[in-house]
Protein backbone atom coordinates (compact mmCIF):
# COMPACT_ATOMS: atom_id res chain seq x y z
CA UNK A 1 0.00 0.00 0.00
CA UNK A 2 1.12 3.58 -0.67
CA UNK A 3 0.60 6.13 2.11
CA UNK A 4 0.70 9.92 1.81
CA UNK A 5 0.86 11.70 5.18
CA UNK A 6 -0.37 15.28 5.11
CA UNK A 7 0.10 17.51 8.13
CA UNK A 8 -0.55 21.20 8.60
CA UNK A 9 -2.41 23.80 10.63
CA UNK A 10 -6.17 24.24 10.91
CA UNK A 11 -7.84 25.88 7.94
CA UNK A 12 -4.97 25.32 5.49
CA UNK A 13 -7.23 23.41 3.12
CA UNK A 14 -5.77 19.99 3.87
CA UNK A 15 -9.12 18.22 3.84
CA UNK A 16 -10.57 19.73 0.67
CA UNK A 17 -7.28 19.56 -1.26
CA UNK A 18 -6.47 16.01 -0.12
CA UNK A 19 -10.01 14.82 -0.85
CA UNK A 20 -9.86 16.13 -4.42
CA UNK A 21 -6.34 14.75 -4.96
CA UNK A 22 -7.37 11.32 -3.63
CA UNK A 23 -10.28 11.19 -6.05
CA UNK A 24 -7.96 11.99 -8.97
CA UNK A 25 -5.40 9.40 -7.85
CA UNK A 26 -7.90 6.68 -6.93
CA UNK A 27 -6.75 6.68 -3.29
CA UNK A 28 -8.84 6.55 -0.11
CA UNK A 29 -8.94 9.92 1.65
CA UNK A 30 -8.80 9.75 5.46
CA UNK A 31 -9.71 12.92 7.37
CA UNK A 32 -8.29 12.20 10.83
CA UNK A 33 -9.41 15.61 12.07
CA UNK A 34 -13.00 14.44 11.58
CA UNK A 35 -12.27 11.42 13.78
CA UNK A 36 -11.05 13.68 16.60
CA UNK A 37 -13.97 16.05 16.04
CA UNK A 38 -16.33 13.12 16.55
CA UNK A 39 -14.75 12.39 19.92
CA UNK A 40 -15.00 16.09 20.85
CA UNK A 41 -18.68 16.22 19.91
CA UNK A 42 -19.42 13.33 22.25
CA UNK A 43 -17.46 15.00 25.06
CA UNK A 44 -19.43 18.23 24.63
CA UNK A 45 -22.73 16.35 24.54
CA UNK A 46 -21.87 14.72 27.86
CA UNK A 47 -21.12 18.12 29.43
CA UNK A 48 -17.48 17.24 30.15
CA UNK A 49 -14.78 19.93 29.92
CA UNK A 50 -12.58 19.01 26.92
CA UNK A 51 -9.53 20.12 28.96
CA UNK A 52 -10.38 17.60 31.73
CA UNK A 53 -8.11 14.73 30.68
CA UNK A 54 -9.43 12.29 33.28
CA UNK A 55 -13.04 13.15 32.47
CA UNK A 56 -12.50 12.72 28.73
CA UNK A 57 -10.57 9.47 29.20
CA UNK A 58 -13.43 8.05 31.28
CA UNK A 59 -15.80 8.58 28.33
CA UNK A 60 -13.70 6.73 25.74
CA UNK A 61 -15.12 3.23 26.41
CA UNK A 62 -18.58 4.62 25.59
CA UNK A 63 -17.52 5.91 22.16
CA UNK A 64 -17.62 3.94 18.95
CA UNK A 65 -16.24 5.90 15.99
CA UNK A 66 -17.11 4.62 12.55
CA UNK A 67 -16.40 5.74 9.00
CA UNK A 68 -18.24 5.15 5.77
CA UNK A 69 -16.90 6.02 2.34
CA UNK A 70 -19.58 7.16 -0.09
CA UNK A 71 -19.72 9.04 -3.39
CA UNK A 72 -20.02 12.21 -1.29
CA UNK A 73 -16.86 11.38 0.66
CA UNK A 74 -16.06 10.26 4.20
CA UNK A 75 -18.99 10.06 6.60
CA UNK A 76 -18.40 10.07 10.36
CA UNK A 77 -20.50 7.87 12.62
CA UNK A 78 -20.76 8.34 16.38
CA UNK A 79 -22.23 5.25 18.02
CA UNK A 80 -24.02 4.60 14.73
CA UNK A 81 -25.31 8.18 14.25
CA UNK A 82 -24.19 10.11 11.16
CA UNK A 83 -22.61 13.25 12.66
CA UNK A 84 -20.77 14.41 9.54
CA UNK A 85 -22.72 17.68 9.46
CA UNK A 86 -22.47 18.32 13.21
CA UNK A 87 -18.71 18.33 13.78
CA UNK A 88 -17.71 21.51 11.93
CA UNK A 89 -18.88 24.18 14.38
CA UNK A 90 -16.39 26.61 16.04
CA UNK A 91 -17.29 25.09 19.43
CA UNK A 92 -16.39 21.60 18.27
CA UNK A 93 -13.20 22.94 16.64
CA UNK A 94 -11.89 24.38 19.90
CA UNK A 95 -12.96 21.29 21.87
CA UNK A 96 -11.15 19.12 19.30
CA UNK A 97 -7.88 20.99 19.88
CA UNK A 98 -8.18 20.31 23.63
CA UNK A 99 -9.28 16.67 23.31
CA UNK A 100 -6.60 15.81 20.78
CA UNK A 101 -3.90 16.96 23.23
CA UNK A 102 -4.91 14.18 25.65
CA UNK A 103 -2.55 11.16 25.33
CA UNK A 104 -5.33 8.64 26.04
CA UNK A 105 -7.41 10.00 23.15
CA UNK A 106 -4.50 9.80 20.72
CA UNK A 107 -3.64 6.25 21.85
CA UNK A 108 -7.30 5.24 21.50
CA UNK A 109 -7.41 6.36 17.86
CA UNK A 110 -3.86 5.50 16.73
CA UNK A 111 -4.45 1.90 15.64
CA UNK A 112 -7.72 2.80 13.92
CA UNK A 113 -5.79 5.22 11.68
CA UNK A 114 -2.91 2.80 11.04
CA UNK A 115 -5.32 0.00 10.09
CA UNK A 116 -6.80 2.17 7.35
CA UNK A 117 -3.32 2.75 5.86
CA UNK A 118 -2.46 -0.95 5.99
CA UNK A 119 -5.52 -1.91 3.95
CA UNK A 120 -5.72 0.94 1.41
CA UNK A 121 -3.68 3.39 -0.65
CA UNK A 122 -4.38 6.50 1.42
CA UNK A 123 -4.01 10.24 1.60
CA UNK A 124 -4.32 10.82 5.33
CA UNK A 125 -4.34 14.29 6.83
CA UNK A 126 -4.08 15.62 10.35
CA UNK A 127 -1.57 17.20 12.73
CA UNK A 128 0.86 14.34 13.46
CA UNK A 129 0.40 11.89 10.60
CA UNK A 130 3.97 12.03 9.30
CA UNK A 131 5.55 12.38 12.74
CA UNK A 132 3.54 9.82 14.76
CA UNK A 133 0.73 7.97 12.99
CA UNK A 134 2.46 6.98 9.73
CA UNK A 135 6.18 7.65 10.30
CA UNK A 136 7.06 5.29 7.44
CA UNK A 137 4.73 6.88 4.86
CA UNK A 138 6.26 6.93 1.38
CA UNK A 139 5.47 10.65 1.07
CA UNK A 140 5.06 13.25 3.82
CA UNK A 141 3.73 16.72 3.10
CA UNK A 142 3.36 19.76 5.35
CA UNK A 143 0.52 21.73 3.78
CA UNK A 144 0.11 25.25 5.09
CA UNK A 145 -0.98 28.82 4.33
CA UNK A 146 -0.64 32.10 6.20
CA UNK A 147 -3.13 32.72 9.06
CA UNK A 148 -4.54 35.68 7.14
CA UNK A 149 -5.11 33.57 4.03
CA UNK A 150 -6.77 30.84 6.08
CA UNK A 151 -9.06 33.37 7.77
CA UNK A 152 -10.07 34.86 4.39
CA UNK A 153 -10.91 31.41 3.05
CA UNK A 154 -12.99 30.58 6.11
CA UNK A 155 -14.94 33.83 5.80
CA UNK A 156 -15.65 32.98 2.17
CA UNK A 157 -16.85 29.48 3.07
CA UNK A 158 -19.20 30.77 5.78
CA UNK A 159 -20.61 33.55 3.63
CA UNK A 160 -21.15 31.11 0.77
CA UNK A 161 -23.15 28.97 3.22
CA UNK A 162 -25.27 32.00 4.11
CA UNK A 163 -23.70 32.51 7.53
CA UNK A 164 -22.32 35.74 9.00
CA UNK A 165 -18.55 35.81 9.40
CA UNK A 166 -16.26 38.19 11.26
CA UNK A 167 -12.74 38.15 9.79
CA UNK A 168 -10.93 39.39 12.92
CA UNK A 169 -12.71 36.90 15.17
CA UNK A 170 -11.91 34.01 12.81
CA UNK A 171 -8.28 35.13 12.52
CA UNK A 172 -7.96 35.21 16.33
CA UNK A 173 -9.40 31.68 16.55
CA UNK A 174 -6.94 30.42 13.93
CA UNK A 175 -3.93 31.98 15.67
CA UNK A 176 -5.10 30.54 19.01
CA UNK A 177 -5.65 27.10 17.48
CA UNK A 178 -2.18 27.18 15.87
CA UNK A 179 -0.62 28.00 19.25
CA UNK A 180 -2.54 25.24 21.04
CA UNK A 181 -1.69 22.64 18.41
CA UNK A 182 2.00 23.49 18.18
CA UNK A 183 2.64 23.86 21.93
CA UNK A 184 0.85 20.80 23.30
CA UNK A 185 2.99 18.15 25.01
CA UNK A 186 1.54 15.19 23.11
CA UNK A 187 2.22 15.02 19.36
CA UNK A 188 2.57 18.77 18.72
CA UNK A 189 2.00 20.14 15.23
CA UNK A 190 5.32 20.28 13.40
CA UNK A 191 6.66 19.21 10.00
CA UNK A 192 8.26 15.77 9.82
CA UNK A 193 11.98 16.07 9.13
CA UNK A 194 11.60 14.41 5.72
CA UNK A 195 8.41 16.24 4.73
CA UNK A 196 7.88 18.40 1.64
CA UNK A 197 6.53 21.91 2.29
CA UNK A 198 3.44 22.83 0.27
CA UNK A 199 2.46 26.46 0.97
CA UNK A 200 -0.87 27.26 -0.68
CA UNK A 201 -0.93 30.98 0.18
CA UNK A 202 -2.18 32.81 -2.90
CA UNK A 203 -3.22 29.62 -4.69
CA UNK A 204 -6.63 28.99 -6.13
CA UNK A 205 -8.00 25.59 -5.10
CA UNK A 206 -7.19 23.85 -8.38
CA UNK A 207 -3.53 24.93 -8.15
CA UNK A 208 -3.15 23.35 -4.72
CA UNK A 209 -4.76 20.09 -5.87
CA UNK A 210 -2.54 19.94 -8.96
CA UNK A 211 0.60 20.53 -6.87
CA UNK A 212 -0.34 17.77 -4.43
CA UNK A 213 -1.18 15.29 -7.20
CA UNK A 214 2.14 16.06 -8.90
CA UNK A 215 4.07 15.41 -5.67
CA UNK A 216 2.37 12.02 -5.24
CA UNK A 217 2.88 10.96 -8.85
CA UNK A 218 6.58 11.77 -8.60
CA UNK A 219 6.86 9.14 -5.85
CA UNK A 220 4.61 6.45 -7.33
Amino acid sequence: MFAVAIDGPAGAGKSSVAKAAAKELGFVYVDTGAIYRTIALYVLRQGVDPHDAAGVEALLPQIQVGMEYTEQGQKMLLNGEDVTGLIRTPEVSMATSACSAIPAVRAYLLQLQRDLAEKNNVLMDGRDIGTVVLPHAQLKIFLTASPEERARRRVGQLEEAGQKADYQSILRDIVQRDYQDSHRETAPLRPAEDSVLLDTTGNVFEQSVAQLVALVREKL
